[in-house]
């Protein structure tokens, strides 16, 4: 059965485990990875554990940003999306203590500093959680 606007909503609620399909900033070519996405406030994020170099996916999106968000498991879907990269240290801030709350760190000041961290806005043909 084909994902509806309420069960994608529904999807959206709560972060879990998604895919990410990216293209590859070298080749051109589709790359795709398991990741954790996080509603903060009806606000998607995507971040990763705390590492000094710039993950692959991170640097293809900062080369180009648009990607697909890939729902899996009882509610499947495929939802066109760009990605903004946070950089700003007060926007972090803000942002990262919610992600390291869901994943029982404490280490703020190591994650803000080293999370990669983005926030997805969804084509507007896909709709958005509210949270």
């Amino acid at each position: 059965m084909a994902a509806t606007k309420d069960t994608i909503e529904a999807a959206l609620e709560r972060g879990h485990t998604i895919d990410i399909t990216t293209t590859g900033r070298r080749s051109g070519m589709p790359r795709r990875i398991e990741i954790v996405f996080h509603n903060i406030e009806g606000r998607i994020y995507i971040s990763g554990m705390p590492r000094p170099e710039k993950r692959d996916w991170l640097l293809n999106l900062e080369a180009d940003p648009r990607f697909t968000f890939h729902l899996k498991g009882r509610t499947a879907a495929d939802l066109p999306a760009t990605a903004r990269v946070i950089d700003d240290e007060a926007e972090r801030r803000s942002i990262v203590p919610h992600v390291a709350r869901a994943w029982r760190r404490n280490d703020i000041d190591e994650m803000v500093r080293y999370s990669p961290l983005i926030e997805v806005t969804f084509d507007s043909s896909i709709p958005r959680s509210d949270g």
